[in-house]
Order: C-alpha cells, then structure tokens, then sequence
C-alpha cells in the first residue's frame, strides 16, 4: 500500500509538465494566431485537469481496505481514465468547431518562426514525461498513469502534425490548411478518447485478466494433474491494479483436510509468484462426486436454494 502512495509523485510530474506546455503553447499561439497551435494549447488545459484529478484519484486508490471497501479503493483508477477520456473528447469537439470556422474564414498567420520552436519544446517536454509515466504505469499497474502517459504521447504527435503542417503554411501560403490540421488534430485525439472510455467501462465492468495471464494460471493448475488434481470453473477480473482468480479445485476423496490444505497453499502460493500482485480464491471438491464436476454458475448457491424451497414447498 505504501508503494501505491508513492505513485503521487508521478501525478504531480504531470501537473508540472502540463502547467509548463500550457503556457508554451499559450504563447505561441498568441504570437502566430494560429488555430492549429490553438487546439494543441486546448489540449494541454484537458492534460492539465485530468492530472490534477489523476493526483485525487490515485490518493484516493492507495487508501487499505476498510468496512465500506473490503477489496480496497483500487477500482477507483477506472473513474481517472474514462474522465481523462471524455475530456479530450470535449477537448477535441471545441477544436474541431474552431477549426471549421476557421476553415472557411483563413486568418493570416504570423511570427510561424518562434511560434513553431515554442511547441516543439512543449512537445519534448510532453515525450519525455509521457514516456516516464507509460512506464510507471506498466510497472506498477496503474490505469491513471498509463492513461495520462498514452495521452501526453498522444499529444506529442499531434504537435507534431501541427508543426509539420504549418512549415508547410508558410512555404505555400495556404492559409486552409491550418484550420485542416485542426480538424485532423480532433480526429486524432477523438480516437485516444474513445480508447480511453472503452478501458475505464471495460474495468468497471469487472472485465478478465490478459488471455496470456490466463494461460499462466491455467499452466500452474495444470501441472497438479499428475498428483490425481483436476480444476473447473477458473474466472479472473481486475480492479484496477489489483487482479482476482477464483477456482474449482478437485481431489481424491480419500484425502485428509491437511492434505488438501497444504496442496491448496502451494497451489496459491505459485499462482501469487507468476501474477502478482493477486488475489486468489480456491474451492475444494472431491473428485468423485458428481456434483463437484458441474460448471458451476456464479449464483449457483441462490439457484439451488430456490430448488430446494420449490420442492420443499
């Protein structure tokens, strides 16, 4: 859990970075009046409001489990990435409005010189924080960081779309083809957007780990079969950085208690080594009965006591 809080420091990097490139960025649109650089500097204002709230929500993922909360406040990521999502989703339907009047109304451009050294400073400024949160967020599993790297990143070649663009405004004088890159630059985040969304609901939704995690697990279990263990019903699910397996898990009948406990240990304890970090949950069943070899459904206890106050009734 201390290793969790610690994952603020990265959040308050991201402030830092975006308060940096709003202001660069700010002011090279001033002084060129493009509307390119302008939806790049709206788009540093949405880096600027999901870091910030990137900050209360990973204060908030790292409290320990409590009486409301038994399975900890990890969940709570999901709610940072599907905000930073429609927040760049607003972001690129204001720049996609501005750019269409803009479209059809040219403005004269100036001072592109300046203008353009101005963002590309943001831009590797937004690279190497982005880069440093990607990492962070693979490393410690955290949907916040890795969201708020993917759109820094994600910011950094729009920019340079933006640059490339307007080099070409001012060899050619088309002045159209900036309000174009705007529009292109809506485009470009509007699908960062949408990815983010479909993560957040996709974890919300209680979705299962990896197929390649799954595998593993399935590896672990397999390799008890030589010992007369055999398994059913393997489900997984995260939560934010933290991940769940439950299992069926069937032996000889003729086992003693001890026995089965202690196979179930190094079972978990295996599990716990190749997917930490983990939480696993395991059902003892003898081989032999009948029962113990159906699929047996999440509300499976619910059903058979309707069965059972049915045929008692």
């Amino acid at each position: 859990m201390a290793q969790r809080k610690r994952l603020t420091r990265f959040a308050w990097l991201s402030i830092l970075t975006a308060v940096f490139t709003i202001c660069l960025k700010a002011a090279a649109y001033w002084l060129t009046g493009s509307v390119g650089l302008l939806s790049d500097a709206l788009e540093s204002g949405v880096n600027l409001f999901t870091a910030v709230f990137a900050l209360l929500i990973l204060t908030i993922a790292a409290r320990p489990p409590d009486h409301e909360h038994t399975y900890g406040h990890s969940k709570a990521e999901y709610l940072s990435g599907g905000l930073e999502g429609v927040m760049i989703l607003v972001a690129a339907l204001l720049i996609g409005a501005t750019a269409g009047q803009r479209l059809f109304s040219p403005q004269p451009l100036e001072q592109l010189g300046i203008g353009l050294v101005i963002s590309l400073v943001a831009a590797v400024g937004n690279g190497i924080t982005g880069a440093i949160l990607l990492r962070a967020g693979r490393d410690y599993r955290s949907m916040t960081l890795s969201a708020n790297g993917r759109h820094l990143l994600t910011d950094v070649w729009t920019t340079g779309g933006v640059l490339a663009g307007l080099a070409v405004v001012a060899f050619t004088g088309w002045l159209w083809l900036d309000a174009l890159i705007g529009l292109l630059v809506a485009a470009q985040i509007s699908r960062t957007a949408f990815g983010l969304i479909r993560e957040a609901v996709d974890g919300l939704m209680d979705g299962a780990l990896p197929d390649e995690e799954v595998a593993q697990a399935t590896a672990v279990l397999e390799r008890y079969r030589d010992d007369g263990v055999t398994y059913h019903a393997l489900r997984t699910r995260r939560a934010g950085a933290q991940r769940f397996i439950s299992v069926h898990v069937q032996v000889p009948g003729n086992w003693s208690v001890q026995q089965g406990h202690a196979m179930l240990e190094n079972l978990e304890r295996e599990l716990c080594h190749h997917l930490a970090p983990i939480s696993v949950m395991t059902h003892l069943e003898p081989v032999e009965d009948p029962a113990s070899w159906e699929d047996i459904p999440l509300n499976r206890n619910y059903e058979l006591g309707i069965m059972n106050y049915e045929r008692a009734s």
